[in-house]
């Protein structure tokens, strides 16, 4: 499973969270889940995105298709 931000919230949704953070004093982040199975990779693939996480500033996960 591979979670990420919620980019697709509807003007509802997004009301229900701003009240809540308001009423609870607290930012709220919003995260989607999605059930995905990783890919295989060797060592050398592993070494590979390391370098362009690091390039990049950002985390990469290999999934199947």
């Amino acid at each position: 499973m591979l979670c990420s931000l919620a980019t697709k919230l509807g003007d509802d949704q997004l009301e229900q969270i701003s009240a809540l953070e308001e009423e609870l004093g607290v930012t709220m982040l919003a995260f989607v889940c999605h059930p995905l199975d990783s890919a295989p990779i060797d060592k050398d693939q592993i070494a590979r995105i390391a370098g362009l996480e690091e390039k990049l500033g950002v985390s990469l996960v290999a999934v199947r298709q």
